[in-house]
C-alpha cells in the first residue's frame, strides 16, 4: 500500500500565519485534514484500525513535525525577548530543548 501524505504542509507560511492570526480562545489543528481521513478510513472498515495504520501514521507524522515547529518558534521567541539572539543557535542545534543550566557551585543561593 502506497505511503499516505498529508495534504498541508503543518510548518507552511500561510499556515503559520492561519495560527498567528486566530483568535486566542480558537483552536487550531493544521492537521485536522489528516485527522478526517483516519477517522473516515475507520467508519468505512468498520472500525478495524488495521486496515487505517497508513492514515493514523500520517496523522502522527503531521502533528509531530507541527509541534516540533511550534516548540522551535517558542523558543526563538523566548531567546529574542530575553535579548540573546536565540534565533541563529536555537535552529542550528540539534535539541528542541534548551539547554541545561549551568551554574558554579558557589552561585546556588
Amino acid at each position: 500500500m502506497p505511503e499516505i501524505q498529508y495534504r498541508e504542509n503543518p510548518v507552511d507560511e500561510s499556515t503559520k500565519r492561519e495560527f498567528d492570526t486566530k483568535e486566542y480562545s480558537k483552536f487550531y489543528d493544521p492537521c485536522q485534514d489528516a485527522a478526517n481521513r483516519s477517522l473516515k478510513c475507520l467508519r468505512r472498515n468498520m472500525g478495524d484500525r488495521e486496515m487505517c495504520t497508513d492514515y493514523f501514521q500520517a496523522y502522527r507524522d503531521c502533528k509531530k513535525k507541527w509541534v516540533e515547529e511550534r516548540k522551535s518558534e517558542r523558543w526563538k521567541k523566548a531567546m529574542g525577548s530575553l535579548g540573546l539572539g536565540g534565533g541563529e543557535e536555537a535552529s542550528s542545534s540539534s535539541s528542541s530543548s534548551p539547554p541545561a543550566s549551568t551554574t558554579a557551585p558557589g552561585d546556588a543561593k
